[in-house]
């Protein structure tokens, strides 16, 4: 596993990723977190510190953290169940400055309504923060609810992206 590790608005970011011959700068993006990020992977011995792998990701991530850019050009490499690549497939068709409810995302995919909860459960596994905007689901009342990052960091990100919460 290669990593590196950026600043950003969110605090220092930590990137990991497997080498790619088809993605974008040569690394296929596995997971993107922050410190103190609930599920976070912690940098392992095995592990190679790599900054150059992620050059394409942190202009990337730049651009988006300075509002020249509204979405993301990467491969992901990243491990999941049937139902939570469903659920994190759906967080891709939010746009940009919108948001939208757990129960509005479980309806989406096609999920019962008994299922909100193991909606929630893959949101909050995403391991993409940021580049799969898990940011951009909020409580059915409209309020800021579970994010892995923090509610602090969920608030910056809509508020720079503009979205009316």
């Amino acid at each position: 596993m290669l990593y590196t590790e950026i600043d950003s608005p969110l605090g220092l970011l930590l990137l990991t990723g497997r080498p790619s011959v088809t993605a974008p700068g040569g690394t296929a993006i596995a997971s993107l977190s922050v410190p103190g990020q609930k599920n976070a992977p912690a940098v392992r011995d095995d592990w190679r510190r790599e900054p150059a792998a992620f050059d394409e990701a942190r202009r990337q991530l730049a651009a988006y953290f300075a509002g020249e850019s509204k979405d993301f050009a990467l491969e992901f490499d990243v491990q999941g169940t049937e139902f939570r690549r469903k659920v994190w497939d759906a967080l891709d068709d939010v746009p940009y400055g919108a948001t939208t409810s757990y129960g509005q995302l479980a309806a989406r995919i096609g999920a019962s309504r008994v299922a909100v909860r193991a909606v929630g459960g893959a949101i909050g596994a995403n391991p993409l923060l940021v580049l799969r905007p898990c940011h951009r689901v909020i409580g059915a009342d409209g309020s800021l609810t579970g994010y892995a990052g923090g509610l602090e960091r969920k608030r910056l990100l809509l508020d720079l992206e503009g979205a009316a919460v």
